[in-house]
């Protein structure tokens, strides 16, 4: 190919080093000498926790400890029916380890696929390795987007430039020459390069939080502290209500000891809600494996939570809602240039970018370097100067036969040219069909200069036509529906912009983000207005995710350039694309590993489906650790016998919360997750549990006084288990509103399996369940059905008093 048409004569920015002069990197031999011993990179980088940390979290609680001694207490003391509390403890234990290790599987597999393989140079070739595979010496290639995953020295620099604000919060980017320290943690933004690792394995600066962040985890999430929070109180409320019920059945009253140690381990039991940390935690290991069936890797497993809240989505254009590739279709010489030598130009500026991006990859697929069909001799590169998200330009410098240097820049018309230049018309009209558009000038002024575009001259626009996803569209009005809003954000040409988003279904003018002003205060509402925008630095995007927090919204970030790291650090949820930069994917709590837009919903709904159902549920929990509180004060301020056997309140607790709750956790939920979950259960829990607490009791004295002789306690026990049963059934089937075909048949199911050991005889003995006579069975209905019709009223008033 011939060289480019001379022009002024420009230093060099960045030097093409002559061919043959990288250096080879390690050669197989000193690799293997290095793994021999032990300089490897081998941080133990875990998706998920072992299976020893798995079954030590689901086995050793202390409510399992708790249950685990009256348990054997039990056994020692009591029937083996009263013992069947601690068989569905471990029923419950073994499928919370299993549900949890399927979702280690998961997530180890998932992990595989999207991890990163930083690329190393040996014995002279380049080669794609694991990150544990990094010896020490090694000689790791860089370029944009991609993490620096050990400590180093700068060996090579072609316009490096690394982001290092993930460790020192500096947001400008810090320009690398050879022989300059790298720190893991950090990323390319701009240029490209190598570097010698001198720190591996956990020598490394950022060794530790990348092990960290990268652990699976069940912490930090409004939902596990919420329920921690409940369990705190719950253990206050069950040690004096314990204490007493113990002083009173085995002081105070002077029966047998064995019926004492068992009805007052029946009274101590139900108050302990020992399936609803299970429950939670099998939501959410279900939940990750339903996502990891989609290729989604949920890399923090609260993401799953809070993409459930999220009111805001922040969308980068390019990538998200476009697929990555573009086509160039039409080629717009300005001011009489020569077409053919403007070809031969943008083939040069494509061939001298080892790492193209999406916009110059499709300029090398139209205009491959060699088809040049114009010029006067042969061209060298002299220097570069790499794309940047800030500068929004990138350029090149060639020399051609005579010795003359000519610069070249390409990058968006809007920022190479002033606002008067009549260029600006024709991409403006370009830009409103939703192309983008990119402009060719020769440079003026040297590369290297702090203003390079300053005087260029424009010389072609090059018009590129973006592919839209076909299914963004459809997943925009999903979040419309979820009332979920969303903003796209990019730093693409604003009109180009807002035509994209205009054919996908999002209205609202685009606005130029370089006009955004810079007060916090009204950033936040001018961003909270509009919809679109365009023109978007790197820091900018950060600050606008900051804007809208301040405004109170939970906000999710996508995207899968450099560009949008720090935005999508700073979001309440980072979402990247597989395919995105390794920056993008180590920072973003969800990867989306086929770069498909269209699985958010999928996570959105995972996550609601998650919170609502644990709502649901923690309230049948908690109504019964109430009751139970309550009938333990009730019994030592009456000083009287506790009305159940540790069997009855195992069969209620299986009928009415432990079956039904199993299968409310894992239902569909698209209801929008709401903040407050403590308040939100025990506004509900409380009140439920006085009313069932009472009602029972009430029924209770009132069997005391009608039935006399030797078998009168179990006569009485049977009336007080019918009334808790039929209240406990009411609290089911308000919690399982609204109701559909499967609600209704799993409450319905549950009376019927009731009713059944009601019937059946030998259940009636194994469960020491019978009644006796007509009216205190009926009596003992009639209190339910009193205590339902207050229930409802009550619930009802403090869903209106006492809003969330």
């Amino acid at each position: 190919m011939t060289h480019i048409d001379s022009g002024a004569g420009l230093d060099p920015v960045h030097p093409v080093a002559p061919p043959g002069t990288r250096p080879a990197g390690l050669t197989r031999a000193e690799v293997a000498e290095r793994v021999a011993r032990g300089q490897v990179n081998d941080v133990p980088v875990r998706s998920s926790r072992s299976l020893g940390e798995i079954v030590r979290a689901n086995v050793f609680t202390r409510f399992n400890a708790i249950i685990g001694v009256l348990w054997v207490v039990t056994l020692f003391v009591a029937p083996i029916q009263d013992s069947l509390f601690g068989f569905v403890i471990l029923a419950n234990t073994g499928i919370g380890i299993v549900q949890e290790w399927r979702a280690k599987k998961t997530l180890d597999s998932l992990a595989v696929i999207g991890e990163t393989r930083p690329t190393v140079r040996r014995d002279g070739r380049s080669e794609q390795v694991p990150t544990s595979s990094i010896v020490l010496d090694d000689l790791v290639e860089i370029g944009p987007g991609d993490k620096i995953v050990v400590d180093g020295v700068c060996a090579e620099a072609d316009g490096l430039e690394v982001d290092e604000s993930l460790l020192t919060g500096e947001a400008d980017p810090v320009v690398k020459h050879p022989g300059e320290q790298v720190m893991s943690g950090s990323f390319v933004v701009a240029g490209g390069g190598a570097f010698q690792a001198t720190k591996v394995g956990r020598e490394a600066y950022a060794a530790q939080l990348a092990e960290e962040a990268s652990r699976f985890t069940l912490v930090h999430s409004e939902l596990r502290s919420g329920i921690s929070t409940i369990l705190k109180y719950v253990t206050w409320m069950m040690i004096p209500a314990a204490l007493g019920l113990i002083v009173t059945q085995l002081v105070v009253k002077s029966n047998d000891f064995k019926g004492s140690v068992a009805r007052t381990i029946g009274g101590i039991i139900p108050m302990v809600p020992e399936g609803l940390v299970l429950l939670t935690s099998v939501a959410f290991a279900i939940g990750v494996v339903r996502l990891g069936r989609k290729q989604c890797l949920v890399q923090e497993l609260p993401a799953i939570e809070g993409l459930a809240r999220v009111d805001t989505v922040c969308l980068d254009k390019t990538g998200t809602l476009t697929e990555g590739g573009m086509d160039v279709t039409a080629l717009k010489p300005l001011d009489g240039a020569d077409e053919s030598r403007v070809r031969e130009v943008l083939a040069a500026l494509g061939a001298s970018d080892p790492r193209p991006n999406a916009s110059l990859q499709a300029i090398i697929d139209a205009y491959p370097d060699g088809e040049g069909d114009g010029g006067d001799g042969d061209r060298s590169l002299v220097s570069t100067l790499p794309f940047s998200s800030a500068r929004k330009y990138s350029g090149a410098a060639f020399r051609a036969g005579d010795g003359k240097v000519t610069g070249w820049l390409l990058g968006a018309p809007d920022v190479l040219l002033s606002p008067k230049d009549p260029a600006l018309a024709e991409t403006g009209r370009l830009n409103e069909q939703g192309l983008r558009v990119l402009l060719l000038a020769r440079a003026a002024r040297d590369l290297d200069g702090p203003d390079p575009a300053r005087g260029a001259r424009p010389v072609a626009l090059v018009v590129l036509e973006q592919r839209l996803r076909p299914d963004a569209a459809e997943t925009l009005r999903y979040f419309a529906d979820q009332d979920v809003q969303a903003k796209v954000i990019s730093g693409d040409n604003a009109v180009s912009v807002g035509a994209v988003a205009r054919k996908l279904g999002l209205s609202g003018k685009a606005v130029d983000a370089r006009r955004l002003p810079a007060d916090p205060a009204d950033m936040a509402k001018a961003v909270d207005r509009a919809t679109v925008f365009g023109r978007v630095t790197p820091q900018q995007k950060r600050e606008m995710v900051g804007a809208l927090q301040s405004e109170g919204r939970t906000v999710a970030m996508t995207g899968d350039g450099v560009n949008d790291v720090l935005a999508l650090k700073d979001a309440d949820i980072g979402v990247s694309m597989g395919s995105g930069s390794e920056a993008t994917r180590a920072v973003a709590q969800i990867v989306l590993l086929n770069n498909s837009f269209a699985t958010l919903p999928s996570v959105v709904a995972e996550g609601r489906r998650v919170i609502g159902n644990i709502t649901r549920v923690a309230t049948l929990f908690l109504v019964k650790t109430v009751y139970s509180v309550l009938l333990a004060l009730l019994v030592v301020a009456w000083q009287v016998e506790y009305p159940f056997l540790p069997r009855h309140l195992t069969l209620l607790s299986t009928l009415t919360i432990g079956v039904p709750a199993f299968f409310l956790a894992l239902a569909p939920n698209k209801e929008r997750a709401r903040p407050h979950f403590v308040r939100r259960v025990m506004r509900y829990s409380i009140p439920g549990g006085l009313l069932a607490g009472v009602a029972t009791f009430v029924t209770y004295l009132l069997a005391r006084h009608h039935y006399t002789g030797a078998d009168a306690l179990a006569a009485e026990t049977s009336a007080a288990t019918l009334t808790l049963f039929l209240i406990s059934m009411w609290v089911l089937a308000i919690i399982a509103r609204p109701y559909t075909w499967w609600r209704l048949a799993l409450v319905a199911a549950m009376g019927v399996a009731f009713l059944f050991v009601l019937t059946v005889p030998w259940l009636q003995d194994f469960f020491a369940l019978r009644l006796v006579g007509n009216t205190m069975p009926w009596a003992a209905v009639g209190v339910a059905v009193v205590a339902a019709a207050a229930l409802e009223v009550v619930w009802r008033w403090v869903g209106r008093r006492f809003p969330v």
